[in-house]
């Protein structure tokens, strides 16, 4: 498209970036004119898309990407702006009711801010900040308000955090340590034994759940632990992968103990 239609096209939608965005997808979904794919979907089809872009912006950010950064914040934007239109086709909420129930939301949870509310330290307002939203989300109990469809790792701490609240909690990291070594050993025993794979899966979650305990304990977030984990498996068997190519052999035809020679030539490369 030709930069002078692209610039028609824009001043046509609006004059402020909000207002051609919103006209934008609204133009989208129009039934009549707009685009067929974007009309058939509804808020359950177009929820794993909103995650996908939420990991993609923090991707960007953990490759330090401004230019992709900036872009992958307008898809995740483009993702609030269609459940919005799907919201008001529907008389439910609109673009508005949402920014406007954002910025009281953010004036009631910063009253040092906005009022004259004082805290002693960056604890006690954290602590003033759990008190607000479980009251805004009318909590009855501890652990209520945490969403199912957070990934594993960050619902377990977050689950870790919030009993933490009433002092159940580990003083210090040794000791989950230790819990992580009592864990292990009860796979070890499970297989063993030759319990059912349910058991042992059991027990496996039970290790996941106190190594992501001792993430917490050391500031650490294991959700992004594990994604720099992946990433340096990823750069090591990559390497690996050139080796067996200059020594023109297929890494199929290297038994376990070769590929254990490869990986700690990697690894030694990759420091």
């Amino acid at each position: 498209m030709e930069k002078q239609e692209l610039a028609k096209i824009m001043a046509e939608l609006g004059a402020s970036p909000e207002q051609r965005m919103l006209n934008m997808m609204a133009r989208l979904r129009d039934k009549e004119t707009g685009c067929e794919w974007d009309i058939a979907q509804n808020f359950k089809t177009i929820a794993p898309y909103t995650i996908e872009e939420a990991y993609e912006v923090m991707d960007a950010i953990e490759r330090e990407d401004m230019v992709e950064l900036k872009s992958e914040l307008g898809d995740l934007l483009l993702q609030v702006i269609f459940h919005a239109q799907m919201a008001e086709e529907e008389g439910l909420f609109n673009f508005a009711d949402i920014a406007d129930g954002l910025v009281i939301k953010m004036i009631k949870r910063h009253p040092h801010v906005f009022g004259d509310k004082t805290y002693q330290n960056l604890e006690a307002q954290k602590q003033d900040w759990e008190d607000i939203k479980a009251k805004e989300r009318k909590d009855t109990n501890i652990l209520d308000g945490i969403a199912l469809s957070l990934p594993a790792l960050m619902r377990a701490v977050k689950l870790q955090n919030r009993a933490a609240r009433i002092g159940f909690d580990w003083d210090k990291p040794e000791q989950v340590l230790e819990k992580i070594t009592e864990e292990a050993s009860e796979i070890v025993q499970a297989k063993n034994a030759q319990e059912p794979l349910i058991r042992i899966e059991e027990e496996v979650g039970d290790l996941l759940f106190a190594v992501s305990n001792l993430a917490r304990k050391l500031n650490i977030d294991p959700e992004i632990a594990l994604r720099r984990a992946n990433d340096k498996f990823v750069h090591r068997f990559e390497l690996m992968e050139e080796m067996a190519k200059a020594a023109n052999r297929p890494m199929q035809d290297y038994s376990l103990e070769e590929l254990e020679e490869l990986w700690l030539k990697a690894k030694s490369v990759a420091k």
